[in-house]
């Protein structure tokens, strides 16, 4: 599995929206459905808030997924 980079458009990205984008998660339902359940890590910690503020240099993982590096925006 080859890991994704994900670069930011403004400050942060909302837990679920990043999963939901990433393609990681088919809705926003879903997402919020994989963090309620325990399924997402963010940089090595179990993460429950949905709408968790994820910046720059963070790391996201989903269990039996590729990790989401998230990159600040470019320009």
């Amino acid at each position: 599995m080859q890991d994704i980079s994900f670069e930011l458009r403004g400050e942060y990205i909302e837990l679920d929206k990043l999963l939901k984008a990433t393609g990681l998660a088919d809705s926003g339902g879903h997402a919020r459905m994989m963090i309620t359940e325990g399924q997402v890590r963010v940089d090595g910690q179990a993460e429950s808030r949905k709408t968790a503020k994820i910046r720059a240099g963070q790391r996201v993982q989903l269990q039996g997924q590729p990790a989401i590096f998230v990159l600040a925006p470019q320009g």
